[in-house]
Parts: structure tokens; C-alpha cells; sequence
């Protein structure tokens, strides 16, 4: 005796549920885009953004070797220390911002793809930030404290972090687009971007400087806000054209 064929039930349209549930999902992967994908990918290979934090905490631990244990000239170098360690780190890590693309064919087809270069290089900037400045931000307090800035000096550096580490990812980003396919590419990475990166340390370091001696810090941090949308106008599309002209 031959059992009942069993129903499936369909929705309205005719196609199983599965394949309702496989197009949400690929929806939701293709309106998130290039962000969703690059933070997956480093959930997947932690090395690549645990390594510069690892560096950004073993740097600001050789100063107090180096130049004492002595709290206020510790307190009077904290700002320049921490800003620039912070700097270093996310240097470690822009020249690899485009360059995976490129060697697996990925960036010829967001160059040929539907959506716009520019929006694909913003959503890879800010992946670049909050794998590699977000945590600086947040690791920020600690390093005030190790080097005993008061509360509210800590609060500035840690305010001043987060308005210059997204300058430091676009400018980043603009850098590996220029390098991208030559020879030494790190190198003139490092060259190009550092003296474009200087504003930002000086502005956010003066600020930290200020509150540490008590004086307003408006001043440098809103140097440094207009700096942040200053370069976040101009540099995607700049990425996006050399991008297009590294191709080429």
C-alpha cells in the first residue's frame, strides 16, 4: 500500500518557504553591503584588527619603562604618547584596505557593479574605523588613567579620539587607493598618509594638553570636528576616482 503523499504547504506565490527565507537574507546582505561583509570577514580572521591594538597597548607600556615612573612627567607626555601610538596603530592596517580586493578580482566588479564606487569605498572606510579606531576610542580611558590624567583630561582624550580616529581611516583609505598596485606600497602608504594625518594629532593632542592644564578645550576639538567633515566630503570620492585610475 503506497503512504499518502504528504502536502507542502506553499505561500501564495507558489514557492516554498526556504527559498522566501534565502531571498530575505540575501536582501538584507545586499542593503547592508560591503560594511556587513567586511565585518564579517573579521569576526572570521581576528588577527587582522587584534594585531595593531596589541600594538597600540604594547607602545604606550614602554614609555613609563623608558622614561620613568615620575606621574607628572608621565601626565605632561600622556597626550602625545597615546595620539601618536593611536596614529601607528591604524597605519598598521590601511595598506590592506583595498589591496585583498584587487588581488582576487573583488574591486573590478564593485567598479562594474550597480551601486556606487562611492558609497562601497565609504562603507570599507568605515568598516577600517570601527574595527581599528572604535577600539582605540574605547581602550582610550584606560591609557589616561595608566599615565594619570584626571578625570577630565581623560574624558577630552577620549573625545578627541573619536572625532580624529575616523579622519585618520579616510585619509587611510585615500592613501592605499594612490598605492595601490605598485611596488612598496606599505611604505609610500606610511609616507603619504602620516604628514595629511598631522592636523588631527596636533589639534587632538593640544586639546587633551588644554584640559590637562585646565584651559577650554572647545577650541581644538571643534579644529578638529571640522576637520572630520571636511575629510569625509572630499575623501570617498577622491578614493573612488584613484581607485578607478589604479584599474585603469
Amino acid at each position: 500500500m503506497t503512504p499518502p503523499a504528504v502536502a507542502t504547504k506553499l505561500p501564495a506565490d507558489g514557492a516554498p518557504a526556504g527559498a522566501h527565507a534565502v531571498a530575505a537574507h540575501a536582501g538584507t546582505d545586499a542593503r547592508l553591503g560591503l560594511l556587513a561583509r567586511d565585518l564579517r570577514l573579521a569576526a572570521r580572521q581576528r588577527i587582522g584588527w587584534l594585531l595593531p591594538l596589541a600594538f597600540f597597548l604594547a607602545a604606550l607600556s614602554l614609555f613609563p619603562l623608558g622614561l620613568g615612573a615620575e606621574p607628572s612627567l608621565l601626565r605632561r607626555v600622556a597626550p602625545g604618547v597615546v595620539w601618536v601610538c593611536a596614529l601607528l596603530s591604524m597605519l598598521l592596517s590601511i595598506h590592506g584596505m583595498f589591496s585583498a580586493d584587487h588581488a582576487d578580482g573583488s574591486l573590478e566588479q564593485m567598479l562594474i557593479g550597480q551601486r556606487p564606487l562611492t558609497r562601497l569605498v565609504a562603507e570599507r572606510m568605515l568598516a577600517q574605523w570601527l574595527l581599528g579606531g572604535a577600539p582605540l576610542v574605547l581602550l582610550s580611558p584606560l591609557a589616561g588613567l595608566a599615565f594619570g590624567l584626571p578625570g577630565p583630561a581623560v574624558g577630552v582624550l577620549m573625545l578627541s579620539l573619536l572625532l580624529g580616529t575616523p579622519v585618520m581611516a579616510l585619509l587611510g583609505g585615500l592613501g592605499a587607493a594612490l598605492a595601490l598596485g605598485l611596488r612598496h606600497g606599505s611604505a609610500l602608504v606610511f609616507l603619504l598618509v602620516l604628514p595629511l594625518t598631522m592636523p588631527t594629532l596636533v589639534f587632538g593632542s593640544g586639546a587633551v594638553l588644554a584640559a590637562l592644564n585646565g584651559e577650554p578645550a572647545d577650541a581644538a576639538l571643534s579644529l578638529q570636528g571640522a576637520l572630520l567633515i571636511l575629510t569625509a566630503l572630499i575623501a570617498p570620492p577622491l578614493t573612488a576616482a584613484a581607485l578607478r585610475i589604479a584599474m585603469e
